[in-house]
């Protein structure tokens, strides 16, 4: 089985599309949490996709994985593979 490298999608509505602020901390979508980072990928490309007409609302791609293991040496993925 392959190493899980847990992923988080999320987002919201911004209060400026300059700044990474929420407008309303209750309204953030949570999109899931997920195996690797190709399945969150796909996630976020959805969410993303079906508020594209509201330019205030982004979606995020956290790295889980590197939170919890903060002492792995967590480089840059090669561009032929994701993390």
């Amino acid at each position: 089985m392959a190493r899980q490298l847990l992923h988080l999608v999320f987002g919201g509505k911004l209060t400026d599309v300059d700044e990474m602020e929420f407008a309303d901390l209750d309204k953030i979508d949570v999109v899931g949490i997920y195996p690797n980072y190709d399945a969150a990928y796909k996630a976020w490309r959805g969410a993303a996709q079906r508020t594209v007409d509201d330019a205030q609302t982004r979606y995020f791609i956290v790295h889980l994985h590197r939170l919890m293991e903060p002492e792995l040496d967590h480089k840059k993925a090669p561009k032929n593979r994701k993390n």
